[in-house]
């Protein structure tokens, strides 16, 4: 499997914790200016668009908490690959409901591949669908149990927005739920991402 290809579980891995180095603290949305004005935090030498979108700090704090997730505990998780760049930021939900879930971990990633890309890597999974009417793909995994991830298109590549349900009992929850509201989710999240 190649670099890019464990993007996506180490992205499962990093649910509700930091994977770059220095990002024990919480990233808050005054720690930069606009996206079109900042420099990326993180750069490669593969000559493709830099990533001009960074989820920590251009998905207002307020969107987050009105969907559900704590902004105030969000955490950078970057995924410098040298070929490619993905910056990215991990939420929690904790809105257990007993028997049914646990809540849900949410990770956002912007990365400098494109989403045919994307469909290429993942077409057994994945269906052509749109969101705000951008370019996106929908893929659910039979094989990663209780995720659901959503693909959007963008000038530099693409934003990745995986959700992890936790279930509240053994074995996986019901395929039904695994995408229960994130079509809203990422339509709440979509006119924040830079073209």
């Amino acid at each position: 499997m190649g670099r890019w290809g464990i993007v996506a579980l180490a992205a499962l891995a990093v649910m509700g914790t930091a994977c770059s180095p220095g990002s024990a603290e919480p990233a808050t949305s005054d720690e930069a200016s606009t996206s079109a004005t900042r420099t990326p935090r993180i750069t490669d030498d593969s000559g493709r668009p830099p990533v001009t979108f960074d989820p920590c700090y251009d998905i207002p704090d307020d969107v987050m908490t009105a969907a559900g997730y704590d902004a105030g505990k969000k955490e950078l998780a970057d995924m410098p690959m040298g070929t490619y760049t993905f910056l990215g930021c991990t939420y929690d939900n904790r809105d257990h409901i007993p028997g049914v879930r646990r809540g849900y971990g949410l990770n956002i990633l912007a990365g400098n591949v494109t989403l045919d890309e994307e469909f290429q890597k993942n077409a057994h999974v994945a269906s052509h669908t749109t969101i705000n009417g951008r370019p996106a793909l929908l893929e659910v995994d039979s094989g990663a149990r209780n995720g659901c991830k959503y693909a959007l298109q963008t000038d530099f590549g693409v934003v990745l927005v995986t959700r992890v349900l936790y279930a509240d009992h053994s074995g996986p929850a019901p395929q039904t739920d695994w995408c229960a509201g994130m079509e809203d989710l990422v339509a709440s999240v979509e006119p924040f991402i830079a073209n």
